[in-house]
């Protein structure tokens, strides 16, 4: 068979693959960048020459297209900046503390920025197949009227010419770093808006996360030949470059070297540069080769990143066995911005850190490469889908790779338990479904997406089992790989595995403030009273512990399921009879149990899973 043919017979069948879903109807865009960019390195401004490929299957066609400028919201009087002077607790990286530990007055950190030192990126010229089009800045949004609608199909090249200038380091992107970092690029490059079946996503940058199309990239960056960089992607020309070689045939020209790089299917792209960055490697047993790439400023840090490395391997075989195959060749490690943010295939993250810390943030920022990198979740709309389930695959890899625990427990995400009880007693929970940048205080948000939103993994196994909730995550993947699904397609698929209807979860623990509270109201010797003291329903495992030391598992399904979950195989139910009872209606606020034996314990749900506000009155025993 001719190669060529062949190649694009498995190209085609690739990208019909990733464009269709379970979803009938389901559609996504593509766009393809190349980019070549030429920076300098003194002025910290760059020129930069894009050329997009854009392929419209909206089943539409487009009159208007849009573009991110991210770096514009690094700009005094920005609303970034604004945001930062009226949320009651702004965050204290991007924030001067102008008053005291005891009564702290913050100042946001854009307001004092000049005119060298803000950020912008501004488009010298922009055509679509060779013709201009209009286009004008609106905040952090580039707004493009076509010369001609993209019809539905079509494939429109854009070619685009501007200049940037790279922001002091206050969120995620800029220079100079507090590390020492020269260039933390993220959000460096003029990125093309989401186009969905919910429309354009046209969300102003303010600081929190975002959603873009899948696409390749092939980007070169022209620096300095003294700079060491770490990026997105596969290194193209390791042996034309300093750090990734012993001795590399460097190809300067006018002072400047090139770093190339490819990346394949996903949906943004970050590089970092330093003169004092070191690189280091290893290859996992599932073949994927992770890079770190950072400042050797002490022997300890320098320790500390290669147990982190060895480690991060050990991750991405883990996750794959857990959560469906790492489906890209390569994972780099960056040191740079400001705490831990995920891209395509890379991350940065502060290094200046304990061994622990250091391999919690890796591990969490790796996670994003399924929950937002492979499963194109819309971070702006559902940040409890993709922080909260993170968190929980997070928690699991420090739990069996770091503290060597070996096998979980029922609940491994106890703490994100805690913490979300604090939230929803403090008077300032609000729904999950509010959008990521309109929450009243950051406390709020950052609870509900990395702590709430685990919760609802967790308590998800707790209604529909355990077993269910992994053969969930695994069938998630096969069929939203390199997509863009939403919440109700990883519900309907919980939904089809384990049998049990979770419109009522769902909903109540996501579109609203409602709280769970169950309580053992009376026990006597023949019969258990519980009571539902909340307004939201949910499904009891009761043990009781009988006074001849027999135990029995009370399971009450919540009639709303239309379902029951299977027997659990943890520890605390070994060798214990379950027993399954009539439904308990979400109208009827108490429930009787009838006992044959006399007991001496009561327990609502030993395995914790339940996440239940007030948790003392769950427990009885015989005085």
């Amino acid at each position: 068979m001719n190669l060529k043919y062949l190649y694009t017979l498995i190209v085609g069948l690739f990208v019909f693959q990733t464009a269709t879903a379970q979803r009938k109807g389901y559609w996504q865009q593509t766009v393809d960048y190349k980019m070549n960019i030429d920076v300098n390195e003194k002025t910290y401004q760059y020129d930069g020459n894009m050329q997009l490929k854009y392929s419209n299957n909206s089943g539409q066609s487009l009159k208007k297209v849009y573009f991110h400028l991210y770096f514009n919201a690094f700009q005094p009087g920005s609303m970034m900046d604004n945001r930062l002077a009226n949320i009651a607790d702004p965050d204290k990286r991007m924030t001067t503390n102008l008053g005291t530990k005891d009564k702290p007055k913050y100042q946001s950190r854009i307001a004092t920025l000049t005119a060298k030192q803000i950020g912008y990126q501004k488009i010298k010229s922009l055509t679509m197949n060779g013709n201009n089009t209009n286009f004008k800045v609106d905040g952090t949004i580039l707004e493009v009227t076509l010369p001609n609608e993209i019809e539905d199909g079509e494939t429109a090249i854009f070619e685009m010419n501007w200049e940037a200038q790279v922001p002091e380091q206050i969120r995620r992107s800029g220079r100079n770093s507090k590390e020492g970092v020269a260039l933390s690029m993220a959000q460096w490059y003029p990125k093309m808006a989401h186009f969905d079946e919910f429309g354009w996503h046209l969300d102003e940058y303010i600081g929190r996360e975002f959603i873009a199309p899948f696409g390749d990239f092939d980007i070169t960056i022209n620096i300095n030949k003294n700079y060491i960089l770490g990026a997105s992607g596969v290194l193209q020309n390791p042996t034309e470059v300093k750090g990734y070689v012993g001795k590399p045939r460097i190809k300067a020209k006018d002072n400047k070297v090139q770093w190339h790089y490819v990346a394949k299917n996903i949906h943004d792209f970050v590089w970092a540069a330093d003169p004092k960055f070191v690189v280091d490697s290893a290859k996992s047993n599932q073949g994927v080769h992770v890079y770190t790439v950072y400042i050797p400023e002490s022997d300890s840090v320098k320790t500390n990143w290669k147990t982190a490395l060895g480690l991060a391997t050990e991750f991405f075989d883990f996750n794959s066995k857990t959560f469906g195959a790492y489906p890209w060749p390569n994972y780099t490690i960056i040191q740079g911005g400001d705490g831990g943010m995920e891209y395509g295939t890379a991350t940065l993250v502060t290094g200046g850190r304990n061994l622990k810390s250091l391999v919690g943030v890796i591990f969490h920022e790796a996670a994003h490469s399924w929950y937002q990198h492979l499963f194109g979740i819309n971070e702006t709309v559902d940040e409890w889908f993709d922080e909260g389930f993170t968190s929980y695959v997070e928690e699991l890899a420090m739990q069996n790779l770091f503290e060597k625990r070996g096998a979980i427990e029922a609940n491994p995400s106890i703490e994100a338990y805690r913490a979300y009880y604090k939230l929803a007693l403090s008077g300032k929970e609000e729904p999950a479904s509010l959008l990521a940048d309109y929450y009243n205080t950051n406390y709020a948000y950052s609870n509900e997406a990395y702590n709430k939103g685990q919760v609802l993994a967790v308590q998800l196994g707790y209604i529909i089992g355990k077993d269910n909730l992994d053969k969930t995550f695994l069938e998630f993947y096969k069929q939203w790989k390199f997509k863009h699904p939403t919440p109700n397609d990883f519900k309907r698929i919980a939904e089809n595995i384990s049998g049990i209807n979770l419109k009522w979860y769902f909903n109540l623990f996501i579109n609203t403030t409602r709280k769970i509270d169950y309580a053992i109201k009376t026990v006597t010797d023949k019969e258990i009273i519980l009571q539902n003291k909340s307004d939201f329903a949910m499904p009891i495992d009761l043990l009781v512990t009988y006074e001849d030391g027999t135990k029995e598992l009370f399971y009450i399904p919540l009639r709303e399921m239309r379902g029951e979950k299977p027997s659990e195989n943890f520890k605390i139910y070994e060798g214990i009879k379950r027993t399954t009872l009539e439904d308990w209606n979400w109208t009827q606020p108490s429930y009787e149990i009838n006992l044959t034996k006399k007991p001496a314990k009561v327990i609502i749900d030993p395995s914790l899973r339940l996440a239940d506000i007030e948790s003392n009155d769950n427990i009885w025993e015989k005085k």
